[in-house]
Parts: structure tokens; sequence; C-alpha cells
């Protein structure tokens, strides 16, 4: 697979306001590592290779265990996520799949059981922010770096 396009180069200004978006929504308040189980959640939803090397390296670099990492693709199955995490990783599961989940009202409720209202936009503008990176990065077919012999 070969890199289409490097887009930060092609649209700075664009990058640049995309970067003050996640900036933003890495200081917002939510827990660090709350929000990298959502980016990568969203990232494997999507299939976003580039996106999931990043965020499992940041994700275990900030003390994550390799046992979630390796469940949160199963996380529904999984005791070993908080209520918290659950209702947040259900809400981003909802959002990255909009289309088909319509995001439903028992996924609602359980965020805002959870999560202040002001919580609840940020974790909703952090969903939007990965979605909007692994579009990117899939489409203009960004490569993750290869640290092992394939």
């Amino acid at each position: 697979m070969e890199p289409r396009l490097n887009y930060p180069a092609a649209a700075p200004e664009a990058f640049k306001a995309l970067r003050r978006l996640q900036d933003y929504v890495a200081d917002c308040g939510l827990e660090h590592s709350l929000i990298e189980l959502v980016k990568i959640r969203a990232s494997q939803i999507n299939g976003c290779a580039f996106c999931i090397h990043m965020h499992t390296r940041d994700a275990r670099a900030a003390g994550e265990s390799e046992t979630r990492l390796y469940l949160l693709s199963a996380w529904r199955d999984s005791p070993l996520f908080t209520p918290r995490e659950r209702a947040a990783l259900a809400w981003t599961d909802a959002l990255t799949r909009v289309a088909e989940t319509q995001a439903p009202d028992s996924d609602y409720e359980e965020l805002g059981r959870h999560f202040t209202e002001a919580e609840q936009v940020k974790l909703s503008l952090l969903i939007g922010v990965i979605n909007i990176w692994n579009r990117l990065a899939i489409g203009f077919r960004s490569l993750h770096p290869v640290e092992e012999p394939v």
C-alpha cells in the first residue's frame, strides 16, 4: 500500500485547525486513559491501522494494560472496563456507526448516568475528531511505522 497524499502539507491551515480541536479534546478534563480507549475503539471500528498503531502505543506509554488493549474490541464481553468506560465505549460505537445506530436512546441514557452534560459534549467532540483523523489516514493511506519484519 502506497500513501496517496501528504495531507498536512497539502492543506496546512486545515491541518492546524484540526490540531487545535485535537489539542482541546486532549486537555478537556476527560481522563487520559478514557481518551485513548475511545480513540483506539473508533479506529478499530473504522479499520484505521495508522491510528490504532499510534494510540495503542500512546495508551501503553501512559500505563494502559496489554490485556485491556487486547480486549477492547470485545469490551461488551469483558469485565475489565468500568461502568464509565463502558458508557463511553457504547457512545463511541454509536456515534462512529451513526448511520446504522442513529445514536440509540439506551446508549444516551447510560451516558447520562456517568457523564455530566459538559462531559457528554467533550466526549462527542473527541469521537468526532478521531473519526476525522481516521478518515484522513484511511483516505490518504497513511502508513504506520513498521517495527517488526513482515
